[in-house]
């Protein structure tokens, strides 16, 4: 018995140590990222990103520089990211996860030919749907618009996968009970069906969030003003041929980081529990 405690003891520790190890690898470029924000571009050209603190050259000018900094183009960056990442993820949850739940629950002729095609869509390169969603856009003229950036993405079939996976686990019984109690299915699902599914949500807002957030390339194609970039296509705009403006890219990216943290901790719980309890059911 003794030799059994220590076998599971000795596991547990080398695991320990094996994600310490992981945390710290994954870890060390966020690392790396802050301290160099704090000195200035000047250092950064000549010795590069290292781990060196020297409290004579550190300050918080950097960080500073994204509110004075073109304008305070930076801010505008930040404020356009923000405002496109709530408007995908809360429409994304949205639909996806009535998409999902409908797939689950009802059974209705050609339900097994969407659920296939939802699978297919996965499957389909983002590189191949950018030019007919391009001429789409410029069809419903949102070009250089939120809804521009939003719209084309905004039902994932990952999520609709993961939401239908989520619902086929859902107890059947409380949608006969609403039923009977005379609730509507629209009614059932809002009150009933959409709090059991919170793990789910937690799970797929920071997924969705976090798509959204780091977003580049259709963006890219979409924003025409700079006014109207977000933060990554602006970051990016700091590197040019011509000269980096390294004080200010280094100090917004470490802020551009902040939001994705905050979501996390605040639905890490959910995210977890959504992803366990999700990936085994159906």
């Amino acid at each position: 018995m003794q030799n059994t405690k220590k076998t599971i003891n000795a596991k547990n520790i080398i695991v320990l140590v094996l994600l310490i190890l992981a945390s710290a690898i994954i870890l060390a470029p966020f690392l790396f990222m802050l301290i160099s924000s704090f000195k200035p571009g000047r250092e950064l050209m000549r010795y590069g990103i290292n781990l060196n603190i020297d409290l004579n050259i550190m300050s918080f000018d950097n960080y500073g520089l994204l509110v004075t900094d073109r304008d305070g183009a930076y801010m505008h960056w930040y404020k356009n990211s923000l405002i496109i990442t709530t408007m995908h993820t809360v429409l994304a949850l949205f639909l996806t996860s009535m998409v999902g739940y409908g797939l689950a629950v009802y059974n209705f002729k050609g339900r097994n030919l969407i659920f296939l095609t939802v699978l297919a869509v996965m499957m389909v390169p983002i590189e191949i749907l950018i030019l007919p969603l391009y001429r789409l856009t410029v069809f419903m003229n949102i070009i250089n618009t939120y809804w521009g950036v939003v719209l084309p993405f905004v039902v994932s079939p990952f999520a609709v996968f993961f939401f239908r996976q989520y619902a086929v686990g859902l107890p059947k019984e409380f949608i006969d009970a609403g039923r009977i109690d005379g609730c509507g299915e629209f009614g059932i699902y809002f009150r009933i069906m959409m709090p059991l599914m919170t793990p789910a949500f937690g799970a797929m807002a920071i997924l969705q969030a976090m798509t959204s957030w780091n977003s580049f390339v259709w963006p890219l194609i979409v924003l025409r003003t700079t006014e109207n970039f977000t933060l990554t296509i602006g970051l990016s705009s700091l590197i040019t041929p011509y000269g980096n403006n390294y004080d200010l890219l280094i100090a917004g990216s470490v802020m551009s980081v902040i939001p994705l943290i905050v979501l996390f901790l605040l639905n890490q719980k959910a995210f977890i529990s959504g992803l366990t309890i999700g990936g085994v059911k159906g």
